[in-house]
């Protein structure tokens, strides 16, 4: 697919100024100024973060009161329920405050009384329903804690007051107009939220309040100076905020780059096991894991359950305390991760197939709508992203089942996708997300009145160009200008992920002097840049295309490249190679 490169403007006269007090290159003072950091130390501190820079928790609105309701119910000994969504960021911020109240329970001698829901995917949707919520009451449940869901639910909210549960909702959704008339509400998105980060995960919300909840345990004498430490909590904190997409700046990249640490230490048997069903290593010897790692195995395999059928399992994952439970759990996410993708590259070879025929007439589209009989909710997100990825437009995609639909929608970055479905309201039973992906059900015989208005709204709302994917270079480099220090310094920029990308260089008008299709389709390349004339001393640089093995055979001059350098390091030695994502014919521009 063609693309658009975009270049970043360089700023010469505050390179100067970066360099100088931070002491680094005018390229890395220049990735730090394209990420949004302009002063030295704002620059200091995103490259050296550290966690007394988390923000005060008790800003966040209904905070004290949501810590002041628990604590009554901890020392009343209430039966509470932790009540997550099925996803990793529920998953995993339900094990975080399982595992807090455990430790807390422990170490005060108090016999709390809690458990955790996670609703089936398939039976019970997103979110809390009536269903579950009269369980809850019925065993006993007192104190409803959610995870990542609840700020949407007003009618099941109301319907939890009504039969003696109160409600504390933890989430990161964006507020609908009517709030749920919860006993708290911790979101930092709410209009009048002081909290100053907006971009947290659920789990991220849960980690705040955990540390607001220990702070005020720990003045009301129940817990010893240091007790739990909340550091080793990260590792949970770094899984759910890397596999929920949030933006990996101010708060989210502190919590992950503790959290990293933490993984590679590999002190829970689930996380140990999850590694190494995922091939990052065993406990005599473990590979430093990165938010990549996070995001492609070992997050995968804990949403495969909750996709296909019961994400309890990777709670329970997170909180075993035995090494053969934790490696049976382990393996069954393996297992049903295989059968997740199995699933997703059947569905998306249907979707592919509808989109290409004659009659479906994509080049005229400025969005794509499918509809299915048959096709697995669990994984239409996932089939929905694939098409982006292919077509570059927004994609709904929907599962239908007795006359009912799940559908899941993904946006470009020209299109806020939540926006469009409100756009689209008329025809939805229910929908909710975020800019970039949503979630939304629909009746069946409402799909073609859908279809018709988003057609209609992104043809008004795109252009032509919008339908261009991007891709934003940091900086154009002569490859002669690389080194070791360099390398090192654009590391130091790390975690990676959304709103931080792991830098992109550019190179003008190389030499490809070999190319070569090597494993899945991946394209292993030699490279020279002309310096004046190409002389017998130029370097030659070795560069691996991942997945661009169909553009083979490629030789000759005039091509730029975009790529990512890194150091490879083999039986002791040390190589500079390029990664390359991109290549074009050299051009003027």
């Amino acid at each position: 697919m063609k693309k658009r490169w975009i270049i970043n403007a360089p700023d010469t006269a505050l390179q100067g100024v970066l360099g100088k007090e931070l002491k680094i290159s005018p390229l890395t003072a220049q990735l730090l100024i394209n990420r949004g950091l302009r002063c030295p130390s704002e620059a200091f501190s995103f490259l050296s973060p550290s966690l007394i820079n988390l923000h005060d928790p008790f800003t966040m609105k209904d905070m004290d009161k949501a810590v002041q309701r628990i604590i009554k119910a901890v020392q009343g000994r209430e039966k509470i329920t932790i009540y997550g969504d099925y996803d990793v960021d529920g998953t995993t911020a339900t094990a975080l405050l399982y595992l807090f109240l455990k430790e807390v329970s422990l170490g005060i001698g108090n016999n709390i009384e809690f458990n955790y829901y996670i609703p089936e995917r398939l039976k019970e949707g997103y979110g809390l329903n009536n269903s579950a919520l009269k369980h809850l009451s019925d065993s006993g449940t007192r104190l409803l804690i959610t995870t990542d869901c609840g700020i949407a639910n007003y009618d099941e909210i109301s319907f939890a007051n009504s039969i003696g549960l109160e409600v504390i909702v933890t989430d990161h959704h964006e507020p609908a107009a009517k709030l749920p008339p919860a006993y708290a509400i911790l979101n930092p998105k709410q209009s009048d939220c002081a909290f100053p980060f907006k971009e947290l995960a659920g789990v991220g919300v849960m980690f705040n309040l955990i540390i607001a909840l220990r702070a005020r345990l720990k003045e009301s004498g129940f817990l010893a100076e240091g007790v739990p430490n909340l550091k080793s909590y990260t590792d949970i904190v770094a899984l759910g905020t890397i596999a929920d997409m949030v933006p990996l700046i101010d708060e989210n990249r502190i919590l992950v780059k503790y959290g990293l640490d933490e993984l590679t230490s590999s002190k829970r048997p689930g996380i140990r096991a999850l590694k190494e069903v995922s091939g990052l290593g065993t406990d005599l010897k473990s590979v430093p894991i990165k938010t990549g790692s996070v995001g492609f195995q070992l997050a995968p395999r804990i949403n495969a359950a909750g996709r296909l059928t019961k994400a309890s399992i990777g709670v329970k994952l997170l909180i075993t305390e035995d090494d053969k439970e934790a490696m049976d759990i382990a393996r069954e996410l393996d297992r049903e991760n295989i059968d997740r993708q199995r699933l997703e590259k059947d569905i998306l070879s249907e979707a592919v197939e509808a989109v290409e025929t004659e009659d479906f007439e994509i080049d005229k589209k400025r969005a794509i709508v499918l509809a299915k009989e048959g096709w697995h909710s669990g994984v239409i997100g996932i089939v929905a992203s694939r098409l982006i990825d292919r077509y570059h437009r927004p994609t709904a995609v929907i599962s239908l089942k007795d006359g009912a639909g799940k559908g899941s929608a993904r946006g470009i970055k020209r299109f806020h996708i939540l926006d469009g479905l409100q756009k689209c309201e008329t025809f939805l039973e229910r929908y909710g997300g975020h800019k970039m992906a949503a979630g939304f059900t629909i009746k069946e015989d409402k799909i073609k009145e859908f279809e018709a208005a988003f057609y209609a709204l992104t043809e008004k709302a795109l252009t032509v160009e919008d339908l261009i994917p991007e891709i934003s270079l940091d900086s154009y480099i002569a490859l002669n200008e690389l080194n070791e220090q360099i390398v090192r310094e654009m590391d130091g920029l790390a975690p990676f992920g959304l709103a931080n990308p792991e830098p992109l260089l550019g190179a003008r008008d190389t030499n490809i002097i070999q190319s070569e299709v090597v494993g899945k389709n991946h394209l292993k390349l030699k490279i020279k840049q002309k310096n004046g004339q190409f002389a017998a001393g130029n370097r030659m640089w070795d560069g691996i295309a991942y997945g661009k093995g169909d553009i083979h055979p490629l030789n000759g001059n005039g091509f730029d490249i975009a790529f990512i350098p890194y150091i490879d390091e083999w039986n002791g030695n040390k190589n500079l190679k390029l990664k390359v994502k991109e290549i074009r014919q050299t051009t003027s521009s």
